[in-house]
C-alpha cells in the first residue's frame, strides 16, 4: 500500500531513475519521464536502450525519485518487476504519459508526441514489490 504523500510524490513529480542491472551485474541507473497511475510506473523508452536490454535480462528494478528539496525529505524508492510491451498497447495509459509531457516534447524536444512515440515505442510497466520512503 502507497502512503499518500508518497503517492502525491510520484503523481506530481516530472523526473524519476529507473535503475537495472547489466548482464555482468553492474547496476546502471537512467533519468525518465514516467506515469503513475496509483498502483504502477509507466515509462517509455527507445526499443534498443540499455535499460530495455537489461529489463529483457533480468525484470527486477528500482526506481526512485529524488528528495523534495527540504533537507532530504521526500525521497521515494520503489522495488519492482518489470514488463515490456509495444507503447502503443495501452493507448489510454499512454494517452495519460504524453498528455504529462506533451509541452515538454513540442517545446524542448521541438517535436511532436506522434513522433516521439515513434522513437520511444516500447513501454515499461514497473509493479511495486516494496516502497521504502522518508
Amino acid at each position: 500500500m502507497i502512503d499518500s504523500s508518497s503517492a502525491a510524490r510520484l503523481e506530481n513529480a516530472d523526473f524519476g531513475w529507473i535503475t537495472t542491472v547489466r548482464h555482468d551485474g553492474q547496476p546502471q541507473s537512467s533519468y525518465v519521464w514516467f506515469h503513475f497511475n496509483g498502483d504502477d510506473v509507466f515509462v517509455i523508452s527507445e526499443p534498443t536502450s540499455g535499460k530495455i536490454r537489461n529489463i529483457t535480462g533480468n525484470n527486477r528494478v528500482s526506481f526512485h525519485l529524488d528528495g523534495d528539496g527540504t533537507l532530504g525529505d521526500g525521497v521515494v524508492t520503489i522495488d519492482g518487476l518489470a514488463a515490456l510491451s509495444a507503447g502503443l498497447d495501452d493507448p489510454q495509459r499512454l494517452a495519460q504519459y504524453l498528455a504529462k509531457y506533451e509541452r515538454r516534447i513540442r517545446e524542448n524536444l521541438e517535436s511532436t508526441p506522434e513522433k516521439y512515440v515513434d522513437s520511444f515505442s516500447t513501454a515499461i510497466n514497473i509493479r511495486l514489490v516494496t516502497l521504502r520512503a522518508w
